[in-house]
């Protein structure tokens, strides 16, 4: 059986598309820029809170963030249309380190989305519901406790730790920054 431990959220299936089961893809976290990805042709899909591979006959991308997605035995348009919402994972074991690192890297801002950020002292700031990365400027959109959203620039200055597999960040963030999107 598959874990929550095992496996990366990469994306959400948005939409059936064509008479086929061809599906649409939202993704978060592009693991095909990370190089061979035939080692795993499978995706896992959180249905019903339980974690079920999929296997992938083709895939191509339809922009830099869709990718168009065959699955086996999704052959109808009826039965795609019953994944539209269904998260999609990667297995955290397929992924690429860095050399000498034991973690996967990432490979884009978007990936950070679901990621919860805690400041200096481990104090919860509340978790990334969207990432802007259109500019130079990375902003973070973050869903408080409080059920406020701030909006937090992201720099690698900020980053004192983060955790692919804990989905987390700690950020030592400029004081009064918080209370700017208030």
């Amino acid at each position: 059986m598959i874990t929550y431990d095992e496996v990366m959220p990469i994306g959400t299936i948005t939409k059936a598309r064509g008479l086929r089961g061809e599906m649409e893809m939202e993704v978060d976290y592009d693991v095909f820029e990370q190089g061979d990805t035939s080692n795993v042709p499978y995706f896992v899909l959180q249905i019903d809170d339980i974690l079920v591979p999929f296997f992938w006959e083709e895939y191509r991308w339809k922009n830099d963030h869709t990718l168009i997605v065959q699955l086996q035995d999704v052959t109808s348009q009826e039965k795609a249309r019953r994944l539209t919402g269904v998260r999609v994972y990667w297995p955290l074991s397929a992924l690429s380190t860095e050399e000498g690192e034991q973690t996967p890297t990432l490979t884009s801002y978007r990936a950070l989305k679901g990621f919860d950020v805690y400041d200096e002292n481990d104090r919860l700031i509340g978790n990334i519901t969207q990432v802007d990365d259109t500019s130079s400027n990375i902003l973070l959109y973050i869903h408080t406790p409080q059920q406020t959203e701030v909006i937090v620039p992201y720099h690698d200055d900020f980053l004192l730790r983060f955790s692919i597999q804990g989905r987390s960040l700690t950020l030592a963030l400029p004081d009064g920054l918080l209370s700017l999107s208030e």
